[in-house]
């Protein structure tokens, strides 16, 4: 017997006896019921600090005496002095004067209780050996209570005036959007109608129409027409943007682009509106941005930009033979925009994140309606921002198209400590287009068929095909004799030279690449008049045989 008088077991087995068959059914009152095992220990020292889970390293387990009792672990601390001790009992009797309350749970969680002459915890629980172990739960203390409740307090007026701000600028969110929704329902203003500005062959698209309207709540009113390009990520449309009904029929459209992504191509549709949307991107030889769109029924995304009737420059070279005039305003206006990108600073000195293209080649170039070039296809570019990582930038994988990649990509050898080693990458491609409007130019004498960089390739050549031409073999388009005869082409050819050089330092910025262009604009007016003066003697004499 314990205190309690419950019966104690140390180390013995209960056996379940049945009876068998053909025996006498007991008597009910000689059938012992199992009641409760509790664990069962007089007071006793433990090293238990009173935090989190213990055990309290009772040996002994006990037959509560009553069907009732429950199994109870008490901890108390005096000075340096920690005990526990473990009981049955009921709880319809006070234990040290307190009443059991926690009797039900199926685990043993401590309570303090105060004025018990020493630090006293107490729990009870019904489930069998439930008090060998024990839970302390830490509550705030007073102080720290107060500590809450004073930081709450503190910032009350901050959470009202957040509440208030937001507020307020959803108010004016929604009266603005009721505005334009009004302004479209009766058609555009005057200023308007004279903001969107549309040349002779319909190229040149203003984004002042879309940048008005609120795209977070409505589409652009657009109508596709036909399908002009196709790549890995997107599909290319040429459509039209209603503009109103205040206008007349024929000026009523204002025909855009329309690149299309299926929703599987969300990554790449966001990286190129996030490089579109940098306002510090615009510039007159980069495509003109008008807004991003997702189109939830369609289940598409679309990025919306100017329209240039006269395609890509690959295109434009198959179909065209160039004069040094416009081969000049060609290369010129390519320099300049990969210049402006990679540039850390915008035309007014302003700070700005410098961007790599990582995609050059004349595909991704459009020519412009008076014969110059604008970057376009930004899905693949990256944002040289100066708090990227060495991990964030190697994330970015060996990304391109196989044929205009740089030695060093190839190789996958870029310095990813040094963001510069992807503008050089952009040179090296930049060098192979300017090689191609050469190719193309009536100033060198015979001008063969278009043909890309690397034409003895197949078609689409694969990365290792191209590591054999340009890193085994040291390879690089040929440049005839025949095309420095030209002083202005001899000038190009140099800064080719030196832009797909194979150390990536060793190359020409774009910025320098641009400035000689400009150095050699005597030479495009110098053309412009030995071409004059070779055209007077022909109609001199014209007139004398009439």
């Amino acid at each position: 017997k314990g205190r309690f008088g419950p019966t104690v077991l140390s180390g013995l087995h209960l056996v379940a006896w049945t009876p068998s068959c053909s025996a006498e059914p007991l008597p009910e009152s000689s059938i012992m019921k199992v009641r409760r095992l509790c664990k069962f220990c007089d007071v006793r020292e433990t090293d238990c600090t009173g935090k989190g889970r213990c055990e309290v390293g009772c040996g002994i387990t006990s037959i509560c005496p009553n069907d009732e009792d429950v199994c109870v672990s008490i901890w108390r601390k005096k000075d340096d002095n920690v005990t526990f001790d473990t009981v049955c009992h009921s709880p319809s009797q006070k234990l040290y004067g307190l009443v059991l309350e926690d009797y039900n749970n199926s685990k043993c969680e401590m309570k303090e209780r105060k004025g018990m002459g020493s630090q006293f915890f107490i729990c009870s629980c019904s489930e069998d050996e439930c008090n060998e172990h024990i839970f302390f739960y830490s509550l705030p203390s007073d102080k720290e209570s107060q500590v809450v409740a004073v930081i709450l307090v503190s910032l009350v007026p901050l959470l009202v005036m957040a509440v208030f701000v937001i507020t307020s600028f959803y108010c004016y969110r929604v009266y603005r959007q009721r505005q334009a929704s009004s302004r479209r329902k009766k058609g555009l203003d005057f200023s308007d109608a004279h903001a969107i500005m549309i040349d002779d062959e319909g190229s040149d698209s203003s984004s002042t129409l879309a940048n008005n309207l609120n795209h977070n709540t409505e589409l652009l009113p657009i109508e596709l027409d036909v399908q002009v390009g196709k790549g890995r990520f997107a599909e290319v449309y040429k459509a039209k943007l209603k503009q109103g009904s205040s206008v007349s029929e024929e000026q009523r459209f204002e025909t855009v682009a329309v690149k299309i992504f299926q929703y599987e191509e969300y990554a790449s549709w966001k990286n190129e509106k996030d490089i579109f949307s940098d306002a510090d991107l615009r510039h007159e030889n980069v495509l003109h941005f008008l807004t991003a769109e997702e189109r939830k029924v369609q289940r598409q995304y679309w990025l919306i930009t100017a329209y240039q009737p006269r395609g890509n420059l690959q295109e434009y070279l198959i179909h065209h033979i160039v004069s040094w005039h416009d081969l000049w305003q060609l290369g010129a206006s390519l320099a300049q925009g990969v210049a402006h990108i990679h540039s850390d600073l915008t035309p007014c000195g302003r700070y700005k994140v410098p961007i790599a293209h990582r995609d050059i080649k004349s595909s991704n170039i459009l020519v412009k309606s008076d014969l110059t070039c604008c970057l376009c296809d930004f899905g693949l570019a990256l944002r040289l921002d100066n708090t990227l990582s060495v991990d964030e930038l190697a994330d970015s994988g060996q990304v391109g198209t196989a044929r205009y990649m740089a030695p060093e990509v190839l190789e996958s050898r870029i310095n990813l400590e040094n963001i510069e080693c992807f503008k050089q990458a952009d040179v090296y491609s930049m060098a192979l287009v300017l090689w191609e409007i050469i190719s193309r130019c009536s100033a060198i004498g015979e001008v063969k068929e278009y043909m890309p960089p690397f034409g003895n390739l197949r078609e689409h050549p694969c990365v290792e095909s191209m590591k054999d031409s340009v890193l085994r073999d040291r390879g690089r388009p040929e440049i005839p004799d025949s095309w420095i005869n030209h002083t202005g082409i001899q000038i190009v050819c140099a800064s080719i030279d030196e832009c797909w050089d194979h150390d990536p330092e060793a190359r020409l910025t774009a910025q320098c690449v641009a400035e000689r262009f400009n150095d050699m604009e005597y030479l495009d007016k110098l053309s412009d008049r030995s071409d004059s003066e070779e055209k007077i003697p022909e109609e001199i004499i014209v007139v004398d045989e009439k």
